[in-house]
């Protein structure tokens, strides 16, 4: 596998993680959260070669869909997102981007996925794992080969996805990381939607011991 990890300015103060995963066998890649910056993107797909197969959203958010217009034009590729994602990304009180300050886009998914579904690049396989509670239709992509999750917005180093905003549940998101997530292996290396990446075993003290991480 070949990864790499691109941070998008969006709006003030905040970068997205923005993730370009491809099979080195293949050329077939997917990038997940293309938040926007698309020059950027476009650059590190061309150095790769890369075959678009995939676009993947973790969920609706305005500062993680940017690019994802553009770069269906330019390579093709499938959108994809969990379902209740896919509603979401009709609603702009949901979707945020004008709260942002950043014109709104409309977005056509290819097609909806749900929880254990499972996505194809090359050799590699990912399991799509709906974890609401950042949003309804929050969702994690784990490949057991590479030892590795795509967290979105659900699980940060140290902390979890805000809950206060439309369709948000801190119920919800605690349930999905201590029920979905943290059965995962703890070695586990974890890619969020923003911030450092971690590991599972760091993590779950906060969930299952409810202790704070320290470092």
């Amino acid at each position: 596998m070949i990864l790499k990890e691109l941070k998008i300015s969006t709006w003030p103060g905040d970068v997205t993680n923005c993730y370009i995963v491809q099979d080195e066998k293949t050329k077939e890649t997917m990038v997940i959260d293309p938040a926007g910056d698309v020059d950027k993107i476009i650059e590190m797909l061309d150095i790769l070669k890369a075959k678009l197969k995939y676009i993947y959203l973790t969920h609706c958010h305005g500062d993680h869909i940017g690019a994802v217009n553009q770069l269906k034009e330019k390579y093709g590729g499938k959108i994809i997102a969990q379902r209740n994602a896919a509603e979401n990304l009709k609603d702009p009180n949901i979707t945020l981007r004008t709260y942002m300050g950043l014109e709104d886009v409309k977005i056509e998914v290819d097609a909806r996925v749900d929880d254990n579904d499972l996505l194809h690049l090359g050799e590699l396989e990912f399991q799509v794992i709906h974890t609401p509670g950042h949003t309804s239709g929050g969702s994690c992509l784990y490949c057991e080969s590479e030892n590795l999750l795509f967290s979105g917005d659900t699980l940060f180093r140290g902390t979890w996805g805000r809950t206060d905003v439309p369709t948000g549940s801190f119920e919800d998101i605690i349930n999905s990381i201590t029920n979905k997530l943290m059965v995962l292996p703890d070695t586990t290396i974890v890619y969020p939607g923003h911030g450092k990446s971690t590991m599972l075993r760091e993590e779950k003290p906060i969930y299952l011991e409810l202790k704070p991480r320290l470092l």
